[in-house]
């Protein structure tokens, strides 16, 4: 079977560039022969690609804005022809403006991938309409969460059949002895609005009154970083949180770290909660509508309710002082981080891929 995978872009560090990435090791590893394309920029992709993996652009953007969508869709269709395309994966519902006149009259088995909760950018009418079209049109709908499954299956008309496939750890459950206390809180997203770091910070100031010799250490890059940095200097909390920037390798800031925080106001599953699970990190994470519940079940990590700062803070206050419910709490996001190992989540994409309509 030959796949074609299409993103806007593979120059980005972001979660679907990310994960995109995976899936297309993921499944050049098991003997697909898979094509990873971007809409845009993928000279220089930001995430390792596996060289069995094909790489290709479109570039399709000629100077006449009217003349985008149709060039788009005439180089990916030609694309598709020219390659014999089994199926197609679309890793953002948005791009499916391109590719159902693109598949059309084709042999194509037509897959879109949804990376974001049903509820986040419900008030954009572009992205809503482009999902009833992926559930009415495209062969199947992947989305990360079972709850995301049941707003999809409850907010569209739906025809197409509609799955829940989590993404999977880049992470083995991992082994490794962490001689003393670090005293770090760690959380890690792009400095956007929709990570929270803005609560996470107010937060901060009453964590550092009483606990004051714990560092926050926020590691990620993006828009809102001048206001953050103003934040942290004008309430004195220079001294206790550290903006890392953006790090491709992530795997030595899990292993300092004490305590995992996620603060984000939407989050379509969680990539960096599985991560966390999987170096043994007890979680305290705002119960935002899809992917912390789920992914948290069993571990007796800490849901706060969403956007409840002072909740937030007293949870992490909690964890900071009881070092026995950290070890305890981490040994069981350990076992459940297996359930999100690569070979348990390519399997159940080889049985989509190869299942008969």
């Amino acid at each position: 079977m030959k796949i074609l995978i299409l993103t806007s872009s593979v120059n980005n560090s972001g979660g679907t560039e990310r994960v995109g990435s995976m899936l297309a090791n993921g499944l050049s590893e098991v003997g697909y022969e898979v094509l990873l394309a971007s809409i845009a920029d993928g000279d220089m992709p930001f995430f390792h690609i596996n060289k069995e993996v094909k790489l290709l652009s479109l570039m399709s953007f000629p100077k006449c804005k009217l003349c985008r969508i149709p060039n788009t869709i005439y180089k990916l269709r030609k694309l598709l022809k020219k390659e014999c395309i089994d199926t197609l994966i679309v890793v953002d519902t948005l791009c499916i403006q391109f590719t159902l006149l693109a598949v059309l009259g084709l042999p194509v088995k037509h897959i879109c991938w949804e990376h974001f909760g049903f509820s986040n950018n419900i008030d954009k009418p572009q992205r809503r309409f482009a999902r009833q079209l992926a559930a009415r049109y495209c062969d199947s709908v992947v989305t990360l969460t079972e709850k995301d499954k049941h707003h999809w299956l409850k907010g569209t008309q739906h025809k197409s059949q509609i799955t829940a496939i989590s993404n999977y750890c880049p992470f083995p459950p991992q082994s490794f002895d962490k001689k003393e206390d670090t005293k770090v809180v760690l959380a890690v997203g792009s400095l956007t609005h929709i990570k929270g770091f803005d609560m996470l910070l107010k937060a901060w100031i009453k964590i550092n009154s009483t606990m004051s010799d714990w560092k926050l250490v926020i590691v990620g890059e993006g828009e809102d970083r001048p206001k953050m940095t103003e934040f942290i200097d004008n309430n004195n909390l220079i001294d206790s949180v550290e903006l890392v920037g953006r790090a491709v390798d992530m795997s030595n800031h899990y292993k300092r770290a004490e305590i995992f925080c996620l603060s984000s106001r939407f989050e379509g599953f969680g990539m960096v909660l599985i991560e966390a699970l999987a170096f043994g990190l007890p979680i305290v994470s705002f119960d935002c509508d899809t992917g912390p519940a789920e992914i948290l079940e069993g571990t007796g990590s800490i849901l706060v309710p969403k956007n409840d700062i002072d909740e937030l803070a007293s949870a992490l206050i909690e964890l900071m002082n009881n070092k026995e419910d950290r070890k305890i709490i981490g040994l069981q996001g350990k076992e459940k981080s297996k359930k999100y190992q690569p070979k348990e989540i390519i399997g159940q994409w080889i049985g989509l891929l190869e299942k008969s309509d």
